[in-house]
């Protein structure tokens, strides 16, 4: 139970139109994340999954049940805001268990279901607090539990880690995904964190002006990206891009090539430029170059590199690496 269908989703709000037409397949026990950037109309879409946005047109289907005119309380999903919109006079455990006491269930199944979910997220020593007395990743984890409770067929999230601080982020997306893991329950995650996508998704759904770009694991968007807009989307530092006329690629208007796989040298190599920029981060290193050929390049060094703005260098693309792009923007298969 739990897998989703959607056909031809469109939603407009007056003249402008959000959702242009969506169409996605999300198998039973599946982690989905939909990426793309502000006004993408990644959460729009969320939300007329959850039914808290009305679909100008098209059928939302949740375990081969149309729900597009269902209410919310009723399609079996549960949703995880942003905001962790917890009761400030509840205790951590009957904040988690409102729903189901609202719900009418009784009071034994309550307890049973929130003890569950309070020992999968190590909530048990909190239970007795009020949200004030927790932390931002704890109280993300109260939420996330508050739907755990529910048994819902669906999972939702909605930018969950955005207001955490970064090691808290780390922490609660292992907790995430380990939750999946235990729980084997289909999750549709909305976020513009790309590291979140990459490392929680079974599929991404890359998303640009209501409309989808490309469906696909994390590694096949990484390695196969269908057009420029996702191979600049996916991937820290962006990809390279080249006008490919100017390094002598017929056949392609642009070629697109990632900073770890360019090599650079002081001794010789493909184009020769000067360090505009380094990055020292430690496991990595970041040089910025300016070439004749190419402009600006972003390098990638793995480890330590002594060097320097003004230093004279040569880049060295590996060629197996080239992604080669029409006049369209699609790649050019077989290249």
């Amino acid at each position: 139970m739990g897998s989703l269908q959607l056909t031809s989703i469109r939603k407009a709000f007056g003249t402008h139109e959000v959702l242009k037409g969506i169409d996605l397949d999300v198998k039973d026990g599946e982690f989905v994340i939909f990426v793309g950037p502000s006004g993408c109309g990644k959460s729009t879409l969320l939300r007329v999954i959850a039914g808290l946005e009305d679909a100008t047109s098209g059928s939302v289907r949740i375990d081969g049940a149309e729900v597009i005119n269902t209410p919310p309380a009723k399609r079996g999903i549960a949703m995880v805001f942003q905001s962790y919109a917890l009761y400030p006079h509840l205790t951590v455990k009957d904040n988690m268990g409102l729903g189901l006491k609202q719900a009418g269930e009784e009071k034994s199944v309550i307890e049973a279901r929130v003890a569950k979910a309070s020992g999968m997220l190590s909530l048990d020593p909190y239970l007795a607090r009020r949200p004030a007395e927790l932390s931002g990743g704890q109280r993300q984890r109260v939420a996330i539990g508050r739907a755990i409770v529910r048994e819902p067929k669906l999972f939702l999230f909605d930018e969950p880690l955005s207001n955490l601080d970064a090691a808290l982020r780390v922490q609660t997306r292992l907790e995430i995904a380990a939750l999946h893991r235990r729980l084997k329950a289909t999750m549709i995650y909305v976020t513009h964190d790309q590291v979140e996508a990459m490392t929680l998704a079974d599929k991404i759904v890359v998303l640009n002006a209501g409309a989808i770009e490309q469906i696909g694991s994390p590694m096949e968007l990484y390695n196969r990206p269908a057009n420029l807009f996702v191979a600049g989307f996916i991937g820290s530092p962006q990809m390279n891009f080249i006008e490919a006329g100017r390094i002598g690629e017929p056949g392609a208007k642009t070629v697109g090539i990632r900073p770890e796989h360019i090599a650079l040298s002081r001794d010789g190599g493909t184009w020769q430029g000067r360090v505009e920029h380094v990055e020292h981060l430690g496991a990595d290193t970041i040089v910025y170059i300016e070439t004749e050929k190419t402009g600006l390049l972003t390098v990638r060094l793995f480890g330590e590199h002594p060097y320097a703005p003004d230093d004279l260098v040569f880049a060295t693309p590996d060629m197996a690496s080239l992604h080669r792009f029409d006049d369209d923007g699609r790649v050019i298969a077989g290249r």
